[in-house]
């Protein structure tokens, strides 16, 4: 069935509750900027009347905490930070309280009874018609954060029968009544709130043309209350909506960059695995050769061999061969990454660790090596990775803390090699690292890497002195230089 309405007749309806509630959210942007600057306002005075009362302006920092979670006081404050002051304490409780399940039901409970008690001030009997307008006005919200506009309706009707029937308005029940407005504009949709903002202008003038409820108070008094109430209601939702915007926001985003952070970390580790092998391959290639050569000398260098001890030279030999062109093959696969240039230096040992010490040194840098323990040729592999976690930590070192002094100690053990790089400059912004926790930087990715393909162990952090300390603990067995 269609309407017989013009067309902008109908579109008139829809418009004009469109702009009451612009009108509506025009209102209570304006409030919401006038109390937000008195609160800017009162906020230096506030701080120092709590300065005055409690010794400082502001609740301690918790970052100002000792390890057992005590407060202490920071410099040159005159009370000690373990004592909250009371008023900071009441508003934390109250925070607390707002946010549990029975804000609603006590605060509801205590307006009620506020209504009951205000009844004699104005020579009326709690129990009576007036005292029953009073509790139907009051106890619904009670209720309200579980069935807000069935409550609402409640305490509305009966706020405006107790005024059409010429009842004395009361301070609580004005404040139910407005409150109850507040609360319905900021769950209502904005053209809602327009016709409620619309519905509650109409509502008032009626009771003052109807009776006398409310010629105690000046109806533009009361108009600009009924407006301020919706208008504030809606500004509280847009803020509430743009808050939970932005915290959703900021949520897509941390977990955006928790993820890049993972894929930028993996291939950080593959990077770094990738240059541990090719610089394995020259160790272990040359090993491999030694073996080849030996296999292909032992028949002319040992007399009276059998053909089957020739043959199984001959086989080690080709082996040996085979298992070099593999790996220059695995080479040639590594090394095809975009910008990876095939090293030509000789891969360093731990007897050049005085010349890496100098150009460190050189950089100007401060540094001093340490030997411990009983000297003894170690592993190719086992040299290789000190060395490389020596030289990354130096690095690190003069990143992040240039011009601090730098101890570096090599300790032989029985089984392991114990390496330890320490600085007293300021400390790399990363967190303590052992077996349990992440890295947080590619120079210590490649450090943990070596240690880890070894069967070591490797932790990295801040010192409680000061500085930043590298421990790697490698485990040599029998190994002897080769």
């Amino acid at each position: 069935m269609t309407s017989d309405k013009p067309d902008y007749l109908q579109e008139a309806g829809p418009a004009a509750w469109r702009l009451a509630a612009q009108v509506v959210t025009a209102v209570g942007q304006v409030l919401l900027w006038i109390l937000t600057g008195i609160g800017r306002l009162l906020r230096p005075l506030t701080n120092r009347l709590v300065a005055a009362l409690y010794g400082r302006s502001t609740p301690p920092d918790p970052a100002h905490r000792a390890p057992g979670g005590t407060m202490y006081a920071r410099p040159g404050s005159p009370v000690p930070a373990s004592r909250t002051p009371p008023l900071i304490r009441w508003a934390r409780a109250w925070r607390r309280f707002g946010a549990s399940w029975w804000y609603g039901p006590v605060t509801g409970a205590a307006l009620a009874l506020a209504a009951l008690f205000e009844l004699p001030l104005h020579h009326l009997q709690a129990v009576s018609l007036r005292g029953g307008f009073a509790l139907a006005s009051t106890v619904p919200l009670m209720f309200r954060r579980e069935s807000l506009r069935p409550a609402a309706a409640i305490t509305l009707g009966a706020l405006a029968a107790s005024l059409l029937s010429g009842q004395t308005l009361l301070v609580t029940t004005a404040f139910a009544g407005l409150y109850t407005l507040f609360l319905l504009a900021q769950q209502l949709p904005r053209p809602s709130t327009g016709v409620l903002g619309v519905g509650s202008v109409v509502a008032v003038g009626v009771v003052y043309v109807a009776s006398s409820g409310l010629d105690s108070v000046p109806w533009p008094a009361a108009l600009v209350a009924v407006i301020a109430a919706v208008g504030l209601g809606d500004a509280r939702r847009t803020v509430e909506t743009a808050e939970a915007s932005m915290d959703e926001e900021r949520e897509r985003n941390s977990e955006t960059l928790t993820r890049l952070n993972a894929v930028q970390h993996e291939q950080a580790v593959l990077r770094e695995r990738a240059r541990i092998a090719r610089e394995l391959h020259d160790v272990v290639a040359h090993s491999v050769s030694m073996i080849a050569v030996q296999a292909e000398t032992a028949p002319y260098t040992m007399r009276d061999l059998s053909p089957e001890a020739k043959k199984g030279f001959a086989e080690v030999a080709g082996a040996a061969r085979e298992a070099l062109e593999e790996m220059r093959r695995l080479l040639s696969v590594l090394r095809a990454e975009p910008g990876v240039q095939p090293e030509v230096t000789p891969q360093p040992r731990l007897d050049r660790l005085g010349e890496l010490i100098d150009s460190h040194r050189g950089a100007g840098g401060q540094a001093q090596l340490n030997v411990h323990g009983a000297v003894r040729p170690l592993s190719m592999t086992i040299e290789l990775s000190a060395y490389r976690i020596v030289q990354e930590a130096l690095t690190n070192a003069r990143r992040h803390a240039p011009g601090s002094r730098v101890n570096v100690e090599l300790n032989y053990l029985g089984d392991r090699l114990a390496v330890r790089v320490v600085d007293d400059g300021t400390a790399v912004p990363v967190t303590r690292l052992d077996d349990r926790t992440e890295v947080m930087g590619h120079g210590l990715v490649g450090m943990r890497e070596r240690a880890t393909m070894l069967g070591g162990r490797f932790a990295a952090g801040p010192r409680a002195e000061g500085g930043f300390a590298v421990q790697a603990e490698l485990p040599v067995g029998q190994n002897r230089r080769s």
